[in-house]
């Protein structure tokens, strides 16, 4: 009986598990990513390598592993991968890249955090989360995501006392950050513009993914069909903008280290854990651990990059975590009291509220019967 408990705990923790190796995955590309922007390397070409190394990585392992299950490739799914591949690949990934830039890797990550919010108002536009605001684990959702929301907010706009985690630190940019008041501000709002749309980029793929996972459930295939469309978009956005060939040529250096790992772990792995956890527990879940990634980079960019670390950093990293746990929390209560009413293995949020409708009409329906066929014995009689 203890092992059946222990194990159903570690069934229900697999996916959270998954998308915290994932976003501290993440956290090594911002670092990774920081640095060969530094060195000189272009955005657009980081971009495009990024999805190169991608596509040549998950190509060949979904064509092996899935190529006795995959369904038939349609129109639609195309498009849909196409869609994916823009917001999820070229476009959102060129608009956080060019944030980072201009800020830093703290604060471009912060302003990611604005993505559960983005997330969980669309998500309940297009059906794919209920709002159940007069249940309790509607509610602990909602104030999950205000609670991400105001720590982002805190973590963004307010510093104060400054805290030294270390005596000494490692710093990889070797730079001096000595910028002017009026040039930093300008690059401070611009960056912030960019993390917005950036966001906002990222939410909508993530709701087209959620619609495609149902359309065409092979993650591996998915992430390769994304990387391929991302990387056609993101070479010819590249060649359009980038006309210094000596950007293109890759070096046994630093950026070299950076589109190689964010396109095999960053966009290979990561994507295809993320597709699998969009499809088992539905966007907002996914989007929810967004905040981690900016708690692991306000550890670890002090040390790394000799990027300062302020109170009002760790105060938002607690309400950021805080806020995580309301939502999962309240997801968890929900599929909790979705699985007692229908189980249905492997089905998202949405199908499973789709058959308990459906359910509770055919019991409802059955009933109505048995009244009327009662009601005939009782006239007959």
């Amino acid at each position: 009986m203890a092992t059946g408990s222990l194990w159903d705990v570690l069934h229900r923790l697999k996916e959270p598990f998954v998308m915290v190796m994932v976003q501290v995955e993440l956290a090594v590309v911002n670092v990774l990513y920081k640095v060969a922007a530094n060195q000189g390397m272009s955005l657009k070409v980081i971009v495009a390598y990024r999805l190169l190394f991608a596509t040549a990585f998950m190509a060949p392992v979904a064509f092996f592993y899935e190529r006795k299950i995959r369904p038939r490739l349609t129109p639609k799914v195309l498009i849909q991968s196409f869609f994916c591949g823009l917001f999820g690949g070229s476009l959102g990934q060129t608009l956080y890249l060019e944030s980072l830039a201009l800020t830093s890797a703290t604060y471009a990550s912060a302003m990611l955090n604005l993505i559960p919010a983005v997330t969980f108002v669309l998500a309940v536009l297009f059906g794919l989360e209920k709002l159940r605001i007069r249940r309790v684990e509607g509610k602990a959702k909602v104030v999950g995501t205000l609670l991400g929301l105001g720590g982002a907010m805190m973590f963004t706009f307010y510093k104060g006392v400054e805290i030294h985690l270390y005596p000494s630190h490692v710093n990889l940019l070797n730079v001096h950050h000595q910028v002017a008041a009026s040039s930093q501000h300008h690059n401070m709002l611009l960056g912030s513009i960019l993390a917005f749309c950036c966001c906002l980029s990222i939410s909508v793929w993530f709701i087209i993914q959620a619609k495609m996972s149902k359309e065409y459930p092979c993650q591996l295939s998915t992430t390769a069909l994304m990387c391929f469309m991302g990387a056609i978009q993101g070479c010819i956005y590249g060649l359009l903008r980038e006309n210094d060939w000596n950007q293109w040529k890759l070096h046994w250096n630093v950026g070299l280290l950076a589109v190689v790992y964010a396109g095999i772990i960053g966009s290979g792995l990561c994507m295809t854990l993320m597709t699998w956890c969009v499809r088992t527990r539905g966007p907002l879940f996914v989007s929810m651990f967004n905040p981690l990634m900016l708690v692991v980079l306000a550890l670890t960019t002090p040390f790394l990059l000799g990027e300062k670390l302020h109170l009002g950093s760790v105060i938002g990293g607690g309400l950021i975590i805080c806020g995580l746990y309301s939502v999962l929390w309240g997801q968890g209560r929900e599929r909790k009291r979705l699985n007692q009413l229908v189980p249905a293995e492997g089905a998202g949020p949405a199908d499973s509220i789709v058959e308990i409708n459906e359910t509770t009409q055919m019991k409802k329906a059955d009933n109505d019967k048995g009244h009327e066929s009662n009601k005939s014995r009782e006239e007959e009689a």
